[in-house]
């Protein structure tokens, strides 16, 4: 395995997320994961890869105990995670926000009622269901939707933006949690190229600016070695790479994936970026 984890962060950097011997192994027999040992420090994007039944998605669920591991070490900051149960359990999941790739909005609620339901782990019950949240939470949530590019939509239904859209009012919601961690769940999976793109460039720009570490299961290797600060590259269940995005060789992705020509991936993918560019700037011209 390609790697050496003193070489993603400098001294003055804290690690906010580490996991010890993960596994998971299903009822059924299937081991999902084995062994998943890193750690994530502030600000670090890490781009998680690898072919479908890999074990991405069990990984980013594991961390916020959607899934159970089977055994390992979980630690946010100061705190055990595979300890925890009940209100505990609920309180720690509110310092992780939660990127989904199929948006998990509520399509009849407004864009500033979504993301407002960011603070429900916040709030007391009875201002929960009358959404009634405190002006500081809603003033925060106007900047968020600024900063996401929706704030003229902070009253249209959700149900009324582009898929684009969506995944900026998920992207509000998660930060509309003052989270520690940030997670994404495929992110770009439903989204055409350029939608694609600009997603994870907002992914990444909000991380640098909050200092907030993500880890980002992606199925486009060219967005995440565009977008990440490290990958991570799963295969059947287990790190098979962990380095930067120029580490990423062709023998190192055929090994993650099988033979394909990455070559002519790439070259693909930058047509698409040159495009995406020059549509960018024909609209500030404009």
């Amino acid at each position: 395995m390609v790697g050496a984890a003193d070489f993603y962060y400098q001294p003055w950097q804290h690690i906010v997320l580490e996991l010890k011997a993960l596994s998971k192994i299903y009822k059924t027999g299937d081991r999902a994961l084995t062994d998943i040992s890193f750690s994530v420090p502030a600000g670090q994007v890490v781009g998680l890869i690898g072919p479908s039944g890999a074990g991405k998605s069990t990984l980013i669920r594991c961390v916020n105990r959607l899934v159970e591991p089977t055994s390992g070490s979980i630690q946010l900051g100061p705190t055990e995670l595979t300890r925890l149960n009940g209100r505990a359990l609920r309180q720690a999941r509110r310092r992780i926000g939660m990127i989904f790739q199929e948006y998990a909005l509520v399509e009849r609620l407004t864009v500033m009622e979504n993301v407002l339901s960011g603070r429900l782990g916040y709030v007391t019950a009875w201002r929960s269901f009358l959404r009634r949240y405190p002006q500081a939470d809603i003033d925060q949530a106007f900047g968020l939707l600024d900063r996401v590019g929706l704030g003229e939509h902070c009253n249209k239904r959700a149900d009324e933006l582009s898929g684009g859209q969506r995944q900026r009012v998920g992207i509000a919601r998660a930060l509309e949690q003052n989270p520690e961690l940030l997670l994404a769940d495929e992110p770009t999976a439903s989204l055409d190229p350029k939608t694609s793109r600009q997603i994870m460039r907002l992914i990444q720009s909000v991380c640098r600016e909050m200092n907030l570490p993500a880890i980002i299961n992606i199925h486009d290797v060219v967005l995440a070695q565009n977008f990440a600060d490290r990958i991570i590259g799963l295969q059947a269940g287990q790190v098979v790479f962990d380095g930067p995005p120029s580490a990423l060789t062709h023998d190192v992705l055929t090994r993650i994936y099988g033979a394909e020509d990455w070559d002519q991936v790439q070259q693909n993918a930058e047509t698409q970026d040159d495009d995406v560019l020059s549509e960018a700037q024909a609209l500030e011209q404009s």
